[in-house]
């Protein structure tokens, strides 16, 4: 099943390190009294994509990863923390509908790229914010194991 059903977010330098072994994270360090702050996502608003580059004449490959969130309605704490997200270099741990966790940014972070914030015109439109996050990776991103999770949101 397609689609993210949560993101966490944190502070780049607020993770010290991880531990993993064939693929999976079963460890996230926290530095600095990090946190990961989670993000509850409307159905069908957000993603994450990795795009493999590789040049062979160059000998070099990477994945682009970017994720997508949306924002419904325009409020001024959303704002505040889309603001934050524009300063900040961030890893993301995303939950995808099957209940799978994904950690994207683990070696240079994720930044925002872009966005936008509207009213939207008609009714039926949108109220709120897009925000775009993008990195660069020399590997794809591992899945987290779900016992990681509990541990996220405290410092």
């Amino acid at each position: 099943m397609g689609g993210v059903k949560n993101i966490y977010l944190a502070n780049y330098e607020n993770v010290s390190g991880t531990t993993s072994s064939n693929g999976t994270i079963s460890a996230i360090a926290k530095a600095n009294n990090g946190r990961f702050y989670k993000f509850n996502l409307t159905r069908a608003t957000a993603s994450a994509v990795e795009e493999f580059t590789d040049d062979l004449a160059a000998g070099t490959s990477f994945n682009a990863q970017t994720v997508t969130m949306i924002f419904n309605k325009l409020l001024a704490a959303t704002r505040n923390i889309v603001a934050t997200m524009a300063q900040a270099t961030l890893v993301a741990v995303i939950e995808d509908r099957n209940g799978k966790y994904w950690y994207y940014g683990k070696e240079s972070g994720l930044t925002r790229s872009g966005g936008s914030a509207g009213t939207g015109t008609a009714s039926a439109d949108r109220n709120g914010y897009e925000v775009i996050l993008v990195g660069e990776e020399r590997e794809m991103a591992m899945e987290v194991s779900s016992s990681v999770i509990t541990t996220l949101e405290t410092p």
